[in-house]
């Protein structure tokens, strides 16, 4: 329980009282915000330091619709577990109920508040549709259409507070970073745990987007990049064609369109050492758990936008503005460009696929825009802190450290084979958009092999609500069934293998085995009493000398094995007709051609 004076002190604190000093900033991108007049913002009428809450939000929404409904619809995309209803803005110039996935022009979809606190998106898109519904911004629609989320987390956006984020200046009250559930979406795209990816994907699927945008407000270090963003470079990409298109083609277009308006477009990296930023940055490449690292791996482009929390409210929302806007001319300049690729990587049938990568021990070297900083040896601590000063400081050759070291990578099966009953498994790779077959399945002249696990660790506390396991793996030749009846077959020779094969692999790190969905295969159902066994065991030796060589030669060899009663009849048990075969069974099959 917080006591009330220490409530009241810290009330009548600022951000400025705790937060790094400023430069003045005062950029071309000012101009957009209007003061009177249709439709003007919660943001702009506070001056830039106010963000509406989910009932406010709504009601704009259905303003802009209203004023503009030949071009504007709104869609219920989905609903919280808290009931709340999240909602679309879907934006076409000949109409919204003429949008259908194989629009020629352009489309984007754009999402505001994953983490409800992070919300400069929503403020941004309100401008925009505004002045788009006011007939001041009548081209954007002529180039792209528009798909806008403004809130996705609405349950976390409800969870307002002006004490929900320490190290980020405004809004003055914003929402949570995780759902009503502790959830936190950005790492939910392969698990599928809550309402709001759940919907998105839908979307996805539905409408098949050209270039998809999560846009978020980053922590750690201090810098000038007001506004930051990034997607898995080319050189370790699972969608190489792609990732050229957004680094030679789409940047170059955003970065001029940002920087023309006074704001300072930067890479999304993270500091190595927040307590001194001179050892250099990490390079970012996202695992599937998060949008962007998703989109890479299904073949979506997709761009991660991470606005600087340090500075203003007003400065990122505007920057944001500018960003979309650099986005849709890019887009509408070169987006056959980006559809080529993506349908040269929807078209690529891998037969290796890099699931899990490391850092570089050597680093590469880039010019960065810093901001100077000084260490002190804090006593609240007990360890060396960083002060940053908010002068600026540019480095000629600062470190950078990228994800380039392969780790692991797994052989592509030809086809997964699922049993019955986990059709909760295919009912989330369908959300997916992954093609899925139902049928009685031959395994006649197929390499079929089935995966056991030959050690295994579970997590000692929950991850976003699981306890993820980690696990050691063998193969072996599936013999057990020439017939499955009534299984489920996923092939990888589809525009999504790539995706479903991360999913359905156990050793991918974002698998739905990683993240704890076949727990029931570590446990034991059925027993063996050792008056039973003893006999049984004595007489299968004397009927398989081999069998009894090799259980004399662990004995002797494994003297904790040799010691252990219970192991020794363990070790026969499993042996014997009578063992529970799918016991550390992995219950998905993998076919790898034919024999």
């Amino acid at each position: 329980m917080i006591n009330s004076s220490v409530f009241m002190l810290t009330a009548a604190l600022t951000m400025n009282d705790y937060l790094p000093p400023l430069e003045p900033w005062q950029g071309k991108s000012v101009a957009l915000m209007q003061q009177q007049g249709p439709l003007t913002t919660e943001f702009e009428l506070s001056g830039g330091v106010v963000s509406p809450n989910y009932e406010q939000t709504m009601a704009f929404v259905d303003r802009l619709v209203a004023a503009n409904p030949t071009q504007f619809s709104v869609k219920v995309i989905g609903r919280s577990a808290a009931g709340r209803e999240i909602k679309m803005l879907v934006a076409t110039e000949q109409g919204a109920a003429q949008l259908t996935s194989s629009a020629e022009k352009p489309t984007v979809l754009i999402q505001a508040g994953i983490h409800a606190g992070e919300i400069d998106g929503k403020d941004a898109m309100f401008m925009m549709l505004r002045d788009i519904a006011t007939g001041k911004r009548r081209d954007i629609l002529s180039k792209v259409n528009l798909l806008f989320i403004p809130i996705l987390n609405v349950d976390g956006h409800e969870r307002r507070s002006e004490f929900n984020r320490i190290n980020q200046r405004g809004p003055k009250v914003m929402g949570f970073r995780t759902n009503g559930k502790n959830l936190n979406l950005n790492r939910d795209y392969t698990k599928l745990d809550t309402e709001g990816v759940r919907a998105v994907l839908k979307v996805i699927n539905e409408f098949k987007p050209d270039l998809y945008i999560d846009v978020h407000v980053t922590d750690g270090a201090d810098y000038q990049y007001d506004i930051t963003y990034g997607f898995n470079p080319s050189f370790a990409s699972d969608s190489p064609a792609i990732a050229e298109v957004l680094e030679s083609t789409l940047s170059p277009m955003i970065d001029q369109q940002l920087e023309q308006q006074g704001h300072i477009p930067g890479p999304l990296v993270f500091a190595m050492d927040k307590r001194d930023f001179k050892k250099g940055i990490a390079g970012w490449v996202a695992s599937p758990r998060f949008s962007n690292g998703w989109g890479d791996l299904r073949g979506l482009p997709t761009i991660l936008v991470e606005n600087h929390s340090l500075k203003p409210y007003k400065q990122r929302v505007l920057g944001t503005y500018v960003f979309m806007d650099g986005v849709i001319n890019a887009l509408a300049e070169h987006g056959k460009l980006l559809r080529s690729a993506v349908e040269k990587e929807q078209s690529f049938i891998p037969t290796e696929l890099v699931v899990e990568r490391t850092y570089s021990e050597q680093p590469d070297f880039i010019q960065f825009k810093g901001i100077k900083y000084k260490q002190f040896d804090s006593a609240i601590s007990g360890q060396l802190e960083a002060k940053y000063l908010g002068e600026a400081e540019h480095y000629e050759k600062l470190p950078i450290y990228w994800q380039k070291v392969v780790s692991k990578s797994v052989k592509v099966p030809t086809a997964f084979y699922i049993p019955p009953a986990y059709a909760n498994i295919v009912t989330k790779l369908k959300i997916h958009g992954i093609e899925v077959e139902q049928g009685d399945f031959s395994l006649a002249d197929k390499q079929v092999q089935q995966t056991s696990i030959k050690s295994y660790n579970f997590a000692n506390a929950p991850f976003e609500g699981r306890f993820r396991v980690e696990a050691e793996f063998e193969r072996s030749p599936f013999e057990k069934a020439q017939l499955l009846p009534n299984w489920y077959r996923v092939k990888t020779a589809q525009p999504l293998g790539e995706l479903a094969t991360h999913l359905l692999h156990p050793e991918a790190p974002d698998s739905f085995f990683a993240w704890g969905e076949f727990t029931t295969i570590f446990q034991r159902t059925e027993y063996v009493e050792n008056y039973a066994l003893e006999p049984f065991a004595r007489k299968m030796l004397k009927q398989n000398p081999a069998m009894a060589l090799e259980f004399d030669k662990k004995i002797r060899e494994d003297k904790q094995f040799a010691d252990d009663p219970s192991a020794r009849m363990e070790w026969l048990y499993a042996r014997t007709p009578f063992y529970d075969n799918a016991y550390l069974k992995y219950p998905i099959l993998m076919e790898f051609g034919e024999k």
